[in-house]
C-alpha cells in the first residue's frame, strides 16, 4: 500500500469536515436536542403538575361535597328542630287559649252566681218586707219581731 497525496487529501479533507462539523454543525445539534430535551421535561413537568392539580381538584370537589351534604344536614336538622318549637308553641298558645278561655267561662259563672244571690237576696228581703208587713197587721209584739228578724239574718248569710 502507497500512502499516496489522494489519501493524504482525502484525510485533510476528512479532517476539515469533522472540525467544520464540531464547530459549526454539531452545537446547532446540540441546541436542538437541548431544546427538545428542555420542551420534553417542561411537558412532563407540566404533566406531573397537571396530574396533582388534578388530584387536588379532585380532593376539593370531594370536600365541597362533603361541606355541602353537611350543610344541608345541618339545614335540615335546624329545620326539624324550628319545626319542634313551632309545634310546642302552639301547643302553648292553645294551652293559654284554653286557659283563658276557662278563665273567662269561670269569671262569667261567678257573676252569673253573684246575679243569683243577688236576685236571691232581693226576693228574700221582699218576702221579709211582706212577712213583716203581715206580723205588723196582725199584732205589734217586740219579742216575735225580733225573733222574726233574726231567723231572717240565719237565712240571709
Amino acid at each position: 500500500m502507497n500512502i499516496n497525496l489522494t489519501l493524504i487529501a482525502q484525510a485533510l479533507t476528512f479532517a476539515a469536515f469533522i472540525g467544520f462539523t464540531v464547530k459549526f454543525v454539531w452545537p446547532y445539534f446540540l441546541r436542538l436536542i437541548e431544546e427538545r430535551q428542555k420542551t420534553i421535561a417542561d411537558g412532563l413537568a407540566a404533566a406531573e403538575q397537571g396530574k396533582r392539580s388534578l388530584e387536588i381538584s379532585t380532593r376539593q370537589a370531594a370536600e365541597s361535597v362533603k361541606e355541602g351534604r353537611d350543610r344541608a344536614a345541618e339545614i335540615i336538622a335546624q329545620a326539624e328542630k324550628r319545626t319542634a318549637q313551632m309545634v310546642d308553641e302552639a301547643r302553648t298558645q292553645a294551652k293559654e287559649a284554653g286557659n283563658r278561655e276557662k278563665a273567662a267561662a269561670q269569671a262569667e259563672i261567678a257573676q252569673q252566681v253573684s246575679r243569683a244571690r243577688e236576685a236571691l237576696r232581693e226576693q228574700v228581703a221582699a218576702l221579709a218586707v211582706a212577712g213583716a208587713e203581715k206580723i205588723l197587721r196582725r199584732e205589734v209584739d217586740a219579742k216575735t219581731h225580733a225573733e222574726l228578724l233574726a231567723q231572717l239574718r240565719r237565712e240571709l248569710r
